[in-house]
């Protein structure tokens, strides 16, 4: 069993990652930590454990930290939690930069530690299943992936998120995307970008082997107009990833089975570690660079 210290209090903390650990048995929830003492005071009370004042504190009575925090305070905070040889399971994106994500890279190999990114579709059976069989299967021609959202809505408890609004769908659901497709299509060599109304990114990628894959992603798409689909094509014909078939929070629970499980086995290296984190920020920081420039980025 890992004991775990929970670093954020806000709504994903407290309802997914916060339900998960509470109730997992290879988890011994210790305590919570936050940015707002009073929120870490609410949490730890729900949850029948210590709320610290100090982040190194919690840090030195777990084995591991679940990071539900905007990602450049994450990545902060997992490389510092890395360095005193605490495992990571991490929120997505990784980091909001490759430098950032080196660093949480660099910490976790020199000391040997097990690393999550919590891509939430990866941590679905029914989804990982899928996108193994596709991805035996082959021939792949391609990939379309549309995530438009629209969460900055009355009641909507991810609207009032400044790094959501200040990044966009790009950052917060461009990580699901490519989650989904990398596995399936391989590595990425080139970006494209190109903007579209109420803060929509298109996206054409081109992967090692030669497919190509076109995103549109947004968090501020028309309340009418959200559309969530995965959608792969080639020799085999076309097929559509399933949606998730658990809750949020069970799909969290089984991330932290994963977890537990790679410490057990000695084995640190996951198809969702901190490498894979690292993938995914350099794709998007290419698509950034692409917007800004309006041209086509290798990596």
């Amino acid at each position: 069993m890992l004991r775990f210290g929970l670093l954020g209090t806000g709504y994903w903390a407290a309802e997914t990652q916060g339900a998960a650990l509470a109730s997992h048995p290879d988890a011994e929830f210790v305590g919570v930590w936050g940015r707002d003492p009073d929120k870490a005071d609410a949490l730890a009370t729900r949850y029948g454990v210590r709320a610290y004042a100090d982040v190194d504190a919690l840090i030195a009575d777990v084995d591991a930290v679940a990071v539900a925090l905007p990602p450049d305070v994450q990545a902060d905070l997992a490389a510092r939690a890395a360095e005193a040889g605490r495992h990571l399971l991490l929120d997505k994106p990784l980091a909001l930069s490759t430098v950032a994500a080196d660093r949480v890279v660099d910490a976790v190999e020199r000391h040997g530690l097990a690393s999550l990114v919590f891509f939430t579709n990866r941590f679905y059976g029914n989804v990982r299943e899928f996108l193994a069989g596709a991805a035996a299967n082959g021939q792949w021609h391609g990939a379309r992936a549309t995530m438009l959202a629209s969460i900055f809505q009355p009641g909507n408890p991810y609207g009032a998120s400044p790094w959501r609004r200040d990044k966009g769908g790009l950052w917060d659901v461009g990580p699901h995307a490519l989650s989904i497709i990398l596995p399936v299509l391989g590595p990425v060599t080139q970006v494209a970008a190109m903007d579209a109304p109420r803060d929509t990114v298109h996206l054409l990628l081109r992967h090692a082997a030669g497919a190509t894959s076109a995103l549109t992603l947004s968090l501020n798409a028309a309340p009418a107009a959200t559309a969530f689909e995965f959608v792969f094509y080639g020799e085999p014909g076309t097929v559509t990833v399933p949606a998730g078939k658990t809750t949020v929070a069970e799909a969290f629970g089984a991330a932290i089975g994963q977890l537990a499980a790679n410490v057990r086995a000695g084995t640190p290296q996951d198809p969702c570690d901190v490498r894979f984190g690292r993938e995914v920020v350099a794709i998007l920081e290419a698509a950034e660079t692409a917007r800004r420039d309006a041209a086509t980025v290798s990596i």
